[in-house]
């Protein structure tokens, strides 16, 4: 296995999983659903991010047409098309096989590495042994296991990614664990959730939770504006909880608004926000908070008023 001080990237189409924010994947086709009926070419007229083929000859139409290939989890004891997916030229997405330890999954991809040309990232998906009918089966199959899928990243050093199209709900719990793209496929009516509201669910959990916890060293002016409009998001997200939150003060206290303010626990509150924030301090934090405290009052006065 790789060296746990060993990271990697790989660029998949426009996309860098592994460095950077999080990813989210909405294209990933499966020609396993066609049950080898369909031709490759038709299928992935459109493209692909990530391509599953059903055999190896699917493999010219997903070299031409999608920007990765993926070993899927039902098949991944099939070496003679894991070998050939391997040497196709593309980066190779490795799902786990349900039930399958960590290091059968990093072996696999390890040896996935060998055969190609390194470029390897892993899927964690919860996917059933027995969904091998296609994506829509998968829409509904298992939740992926976010503890292991960590454990697999930290020691291999390989980047992961979450395939949370079976409970959409789990986006933000699978950044938060280290995924470092998140899997949101639509599998037409049967999907679990509508394929919008599912896509604005995983792009919500990379841009909120990523901001808070994954580190960045944005190299552009692009870059670093893209990461500061990121933690502006996190920002507007926590402000408006902490507006509703301050509405709920005001209520209950005896004395509300302005005339109720505990300038004591205020200071207190901007001597703990600088322990957090050191190259800010106090003095630069304390107008910021009396800014943000008095707009949550002025808004509860507003919706206080009659």
């Amino acid at each position: 296995m790789s060296s746990t001080l060993e990271r990697h990237a790989v660029a998949v189409g426009d996309l860098l999983v592994g460095e950077g924010p999080a990813v989210v994947i909405g294209s990933r086709v499966s020609l396993r659903a066609h049950g080898g009926r369909a031709d490759a070419y038709e299928v992935l007229r459109d493209r692909a991010t990530l391509a599953e083929p059903y055999s190896a000859a699917d493999l010219p139409a997903i070299a031409e047409l999608a920007d990765a290939v993926v070993v899927g989890a039902s098949w991944t004891r099939d070496i003679p098309l894991v070998r050939a997916v391997a040497g196709l030229g593309l980066p190779v997405v490795v799902e786990r096989r349900a039930s399958a330890p960590v290091e059968e999954w990093l072996g696999l991809a390890d040896y996935c590495a060998g055969e190609g040309d390194g470029r390897v990232i892993l899927c964690e998906g919860g996917l059933p042994d027995h969904a091998q009918r296609g994506r829509s089966d998968h829409a509904k199959g298992g939740r992926p296991d976010l503890g292991l899928m960590r454990a697999a990243r930290m020691i291999s050093g390989r980047p992961v990614l979450a395939d949370v199209s079976g409970d959409i709900g789990l986006s933000a719990a699978a950044v938060a664990a280290g995924a470092d793209g998140l899997i949101v496929e639509s599998a037409g009516p049967e999907s679990a959730a509508d394929p919008l509201t599912a896509l604005r669910v995983a792009e919500e959990a990379v841009t909120v939770v990523g901001a808070l916890l994954r580190p960045e060293a944005p190299a552009t002016l692009p870059e670093c504006r893209a990461a500061i409009d990121r933690v502006d998001a996190a920002l507007a997200t926590l402000l408006e909880h902490r507006a509703a939150l301050a509405g709920i003060v005001q209520r209950i206290k005896p004395v509300g608004g302005f005339a109720g303010r505990d300038m004591a626990r205020e200071r207190a509150l901007v001597a703990r926000m600088a322990l957090r924030a050191p190259s800010l301090g106090e003095a630069r934090l304390a107008p910021i908070m009396n800014a943000v405290i008095e707009a949550g009052l002025h808004l509860a006065e507003e919706r206080a008023a009659p």
